[in-house]
């Protein structure tokens, strides 16, 4: 089974890229940037590798550990877990007008290492048990996180394994904890225990002219409750203090994570369900798809108008 500030950051301040300024423009994401960098008391939970937490481009007073098994930040940035982890961290929590996309600055980051450090080998993606992947999901939410992202290779996959996993899930569900998912990087048709989960955004990923990248995976349940985000060279923080450039649905997810951030940002008493609605967006076609719509950030925000949630009048 695989799956793919406190502050005074400016809001109105975008990155200076134009290829992400493109991505931006593609899901409509850059109105709804120039409206707000987030709030503090939006938590997001990055379920992933380590962090450099004191990274120049970082906020670090926005950001936490979660204690976990893999607790440490970045003790050998030269392992794919660190330099996925703060690559992660850089599209969410990243200042503006850094080399990363930035898109919640102001929001807090709990960050929760599931990955062992290890050396790199042939930009293979970190993976993680079920069983530690549903123990980071729950304690990550007990720390006050409101979404959740996971970009994770999942190994080991048993009956027991999953059963556990989805009653990580059911708990976000309970918690109303949104749970943005990469779809994962291996080219099938299929689903997971994770991208079928009716609770879960499952985020494939796109190029600059919208289409599913090759290894992107797709499935029915990928195309009923999830979306395409932004997962061709994307640029963002890189350990060692450099910008460095990924893609993939590792990628895209935090494009979404991110849109859901400024959203609850925006409208503070939304329920999570009409923000997973919003993001989701309800034009879908009647028919089963593999391959889900695009994101489209500044529709939802119109969904939410539409919807009478109340506009949070401060900025940040």
């Amino acid at each position: 089974m695989h799956l793919g500030a406190n502050g005074n950051v400016s809001a109105l301040t975008p990155v200076n890229d134009s290829g992400i300024r493109a991505y931006f423009d593609l899901v409509r994401l850059t109105p709804l940037l120039e409206r707000t960098g987030g709030r503090p008391e939006i938590k997001l939970g990055l379920i992933d590798g380590p962090v450099v937490i004191d990274h120049p481009d970082l906020a670090a007073e926005n950001m936490r550990e979660v204690p976990g098994e893999f607790a440490g930040a970045c003790a050998l940035s030269s392992s794919a877990a660190c330099k996925h982890g703060t690559f992660v961290a850089g599209i969410l929590s990243a200042k503006r007008g850094s080399a990363a996309p930035a898109i919640c600055p102001n929001c807090s980051l709990l960050v929760r290492p599931i990955f062992r450090e290890t050396v790199s080998r042939n930009g293979h993606m970190p993976s993680a048990t079920p069983q530690e992947l549903a123990s980071a999901i729950i304690e990550t939410i007990d720390e006050g996180a409101r979404i959740l992202n996971l970009s994770a290779a999942v190994i080991q996959p048993s009956a027991k394994g999953e059963a556990e996993l989805r009653s990580a899930l059911d708990y976000a569900t309970q918690r109303a904890v949104i749970v943005v998912a990469a779809a994962g990087n291996q080219g099938v048709v299929g689903s997971s225990v994770i991208t079928r989960h009716p609770w879960v955004i499952p985020v494939a990923a796109c190029d600059l002219l919208g289409r599913p990248l090759s290894q992107s995976n797709l499935g029915s349940s990928i195309g009923s409750r999830g979306v395409l985000g932004p997962g061709d060279n994307i640029t963002s923080l890189g350990p060692d203090g450099e910008p460095v450039t990924f893609g993939g649905t590792s990628a895209a997810a935090p494009f979404v994570t991110g849109t859901v951030a400024l959203l609850l940002s925006e409208f503070p008493t939304a329920s999570a369900t009409e923000l997973l609605l919003a993001v989701r967006g309800t034009r879908r076609p009647s028919r089963v798809a593999i391959v889900p719509p695009l994101l489209d950030a500044w529709s939802a925000h119109r969904f939410m108008i539409s919807r009478g949630s109340t506009v949070n009048t401060g900025r940040n």
